[in-house]
């Protein structure tokens, strides 16, 4: 088992998760984090630290679809491990729905 970053992380990208990670399984895309699944060992501390409501465990239904987009963009962006920027919108952006649309393929800038 594993967490998913789910759409709530698109444009929000708080970043909390990162600092208490303790295997720094979290990837960074330009409006997104994802984490590596064959790298997330189930702890779970991530979850509660996100504001915007992003993170998931794999068996839960939100998580279905974003199991294969936090696994391909894991292969494809940087590693981050520490909190870095949040975006200055952040806030306008927290629970949106329908953002999927809005993921950038670009990796992020600050790993």
């Amino acid at each position: 088992m594993a967490y998913v970053v789910t759409e709530n992380c698109i444009k929000c990208k708080y970043m909390d998760c990162v600092e208490v990670c303790p295997v720094d399984c979290f990837y960074e895309g330009e409006n997104m984090l994802v984490i590596h699944p064959d790298e997330c060992i189930d702890c779970g501390v991530c979850e509660p630290e996100c504001p915007a409501e992003a993170i998931v465990p794999d068996s839960d239904e939100q998580a279905t679809e974003w199991s294969e987009i936090n696994k391909e963009y894991a292969d494809k962006w940087p590693n981050i491990t520490a909190k870095g920027e949040t975006p200055s919108d952040a806030d306008e952006w927290k629970g949106k729905p329908d953002k999927k649309q809005l993921l950038s393929p670009a990796p992020g800038s600050n790993a």
